[in-house]
Order: structure tokens, then C-alpha cells, then sequence
């Protein structure tokens, strides 16, 4: 007979934290970068950064999702905020996973949606600044 997953007790710190962390849930008016992605699992997030000199300054979200799809969001603006763009297209969900330590692997898939919409809102950026819209 296997145990029985704790969820207070066998997540990670960071998961728990990112989880359960609120403040980057706002929309940004005029983002430089916006992105939009609905998973097969039906959760919805939108990404909005704000970017000076091409790095990344905040990533704020929506979503319409689960806790774990909050922490993945959270996990990738912890791994984002502070970059250089064109550094950001290498974070993979599998960072995001890493990070967090302890998703699970039933909602890795979360961390692909988060990464997803980040990729639309970094493409976003890019082809504002391309069309001198920034």
C-alpha cells in the first residue's frame, strides 16, 4: 500500500509559495508584451510584461485555472523577471517544473500552458518594438 500525498507536507517550499502567491494576479495597462493560451484542460492565462532595455521587468497574469497552473505562472516570472529577452525564449517548462520541485506529474502540462503564453507575449513584444509601436 503506497501513503497518501500530503499536500502541506511533501510539497516543496517553493511550490507552496508560488501557489499560493497572489500579487502578480493584476492585468498591466499597455503591456509591452501580451500573450493568451487555453490548455486542453481548459485553463485560460494571460501573460502581461512590462520590459525596459529588453529585459523584463514584471510578468502580472490572469488566469482561469488551477493552483497548480498559478504556481507554474509564478515559477516562470520568478525565473523571467530581471532577463534579457532574447535569453527568455530558453526558459522551457521543464525550468518551471524544476523550480517549483515538486508539481506534479499530472499537471506538468501546466508549466507547457504557462511557458505557452509567455512565448506569445514575448513574440508580441518583439513585433511591437519590430513595428517601432514601443
Amino acid at each position: 500500500m503506497t501513503e497518501k500525498f500530503d499536500f502541506w507536507n511533501d510539497h516543496s517550499e517553493t511550490f507552496l509559495e508560488m501557489a499560493y502567491l497572489w500579487e502578480r494576479r493584476k492585468p498591466l495597462n499597455n503591456p509591452d508584451g501580451y500573450g493568451r493560451k487555453t490548455g486542453d484542460c481548459g485553463d485560460t492565462i494571460t501573460i502581461y510584461l512590462a520590459i525596459e532595455n529588453d529585459t523584463i521587468i514584471s510578468l502580472n497574469f490572469q488566469l482561469d485555472g488551477c493552483i497548480h497552473t498559478n504556481a507554474c505562472c509564478n515559477g516562470l516570472a520568478v525565473l523571467v523577471e530581471g532577463k534579457k529577452t532574447e535569453d527568455c525564449w530558453q526558459v522551457k517548462p521543464e525550468d518551471v517544473i524544476d523550480f517549483l520541485q515538486t508539481l506534479p506529474e499530472d499537471h506538468y502540462h501546466c508549466a507547457e500552458l504557462a511557458t505557452g503564453a509567455f512565448y506569445l507575449a514575448l513574440s508580441d513584444y518583439e513585433e511591437k518594438r519590430k513595428a517601432g509601436n514601443l
